[in-house]
């Protein structure tokens, strides 16, 4: 004979010393008809509050007494952070106690140009206008680095850039030619160039190791292939690119920072159209760095912000400034993802949030619970219009505003001029030309 019985814990439903009283719900929605206009106010309270809690600076790390040009930050957890200004000096800080813990004020005579680590980050290469690479010794546990450089390449021209392999000890640089350097030898193992006076800058494929991407003065974008000691495929553009920066998750999609205020996604198998433009700077863009995840990047400006973007958005999701800050000529994400630097020419190196309202230090599990709760209300309801105006709008200085304001009138008549001309033309004289393949030239193979 089998016999049912309702049983209970008391433990259930009597509320504990000091803790929460459980609450049971029936998730049947007859039962709640007012439960999505319930979540819609939630929503809106949320993403209201994202706003009011948005502080996304930290520190200033202050101590160079010229504009800081370049930074670098080895690729992996803990790793300090290496930066270089237009007076040839060099500061090694400590991301973990944000303090300066070495300083070689002469490294370079003239600006330093470009600064990289190695894969462990005990070794730190620079470049200047010196016409030199020299490589230093780094303590990654005192963050301190030693006066004399190691070792020391003489370039046959200046350099600009600077940059090292994802895995072997190579690394590249950038100035009339494009130089690939190995650690044991006094003479670059491959010379590229491909009818340009200078190359701007240049990185290593973080998959593939024998591919390396450039931009120069002649508004071009290269890929060279190491295998073949030749170059492969060249796209050049209406406007310079000032840096380019790969896609880690996915390796075959690089960024250029583009001096028409606009950044340019493209796949390296198709450089006929960029797969993406991010447009929200109004002068010229002159650095971007990927995120370790490759979800975001970060990009600097002349207009003296620095911007976030999510990697398929058109628009940026964070816009971070000062009342100080001057032009922002670098930038770099921390190697954990969660922090933004940046490196102006006011001598500052700023440490922002990634995530404007995220909460620095420990949370406990109900803090995770409330905060993943928010965020899927707000990926729910972020196409209603309301929490879309909220959350797309940023405070930003006057002068980017009014100047924001005019470029959009501008956009507004162009379009509509080429409208009429189409309109009032033969069929097929003016062809109608997409975004995104607008800034492109020509290519060649």
């Amino acid at each position: 004979m089998k016999i049912k019985v309702l049983q209970r814990s008391e433990q259930e439903y009597i509320p504990r010393h000091g803790g929460i009283q459980k609450h049971f719900r029936n998730p049947d929605p007859q039962l709640h008809p007012f439960e999505r206009s319930r979540e819609y106010q939630r929503a809106l309270i949320a993403v209201k509050m994202e706003k009011i809690f948005a502080k996304p600076f930290v520190k200033a790390l202050d101590g160079h007494l010229d504009s800081v040009k370049c930074l670098a930050v080895a690729r992996r957890m803990g790793a300090p952070l290496l930066s270089g200004s237009c007076d040839g000096e060099l500061r090694l800080w400590s991301l973990q106690h944000l303090t300066c813990g070495a300083v070689v004020p002469r490294a370079h005579s003239g600006f330093v140009r470009g600064v990289t680590l190695s894969l462990d980050g005990s070794r730190a290469l620079s470049c200047g206008d010196d016409k030199t690479v020299k490589m230093w010794s780094i303590n990654e546990r005192a963050a301190s680095m030693e006066g004399d450089p190691v070792s020391t390449y003489n370039c046959t021209s200046m350099s600009n850039s600077i940059d090292h392999h994802w895995k072997k000890p190579l690394f590249v640089t950038t100035g009339d030619t494009v130089d690939v350097w190995d650690y044991n030898r006094s003479s670059p193992l491959s010379s590229f160039e491909w009818g340009c006076e200078r190359v701007i800058s240049s990185r290593f494929n973080p998959a593939e190791p024998a591919l390396v991407a450039s931009t120069a003065v002649d508004r071009s974008i290269g890929l060279y292939d190491l295998r073949g000691n030749t170059p492969i495929r060249k796209v050049i553009l209406k406007l310079r690119s000032n840096a380019v920066a790969w896609n880690p998750l996915i390796p075959v999609n690089f960024t250029v920072a583009n001096e028409d205020c606009n950044l340019y996604t493209f796949d390296m198998r198709r450089l006929d159209k960029a797969l993406n433009r991010h447009w929200d700077h109004v002068m010229a863009v002159l650095d971007v760095s990927y995120s370790p995840t490759g979800h975001e990047f970060v990009s600097a400006s002349y207009d003296a912000t620095v911007r976030v973007w999510q990697t398929d958005d058109q628009r940026s999701k964070e816009v971070y400034h000062t009342k100080r800050m001057a032009r922002v000529l670098c930038c770099h994400f921390s190697p954990d993802s969660r922090f933004v630097l940046s490196g102006s020419e006011d001598t500052n190196i700023r440490v922002w949030k990634a995530t404007a309202h995220q909460k620095l230090g420990t949370l406990n599990d109900r803090e995770k619970r409330a905060q993943a709760y928010r965020e899927a209300l707000k990926k729910k309801f972020q196409r209603l219009p309301e929490i879309r105006r909220i959350k797309r709008h940023k405070h930003v200085p006057r002068m980017i505003k009014s100047v924001t304001n005019k470029r959009r009138i501008m956009r507004e008549a162009r379009a509509r001029k080429d409208n009429n001309r189409r309109k009032h033309s033969k069929p097929g004289t003016v062809p109608f030309i997409a975004q995104k393949k607008r800034p492109i030239v020509k290519e060649l193979d």
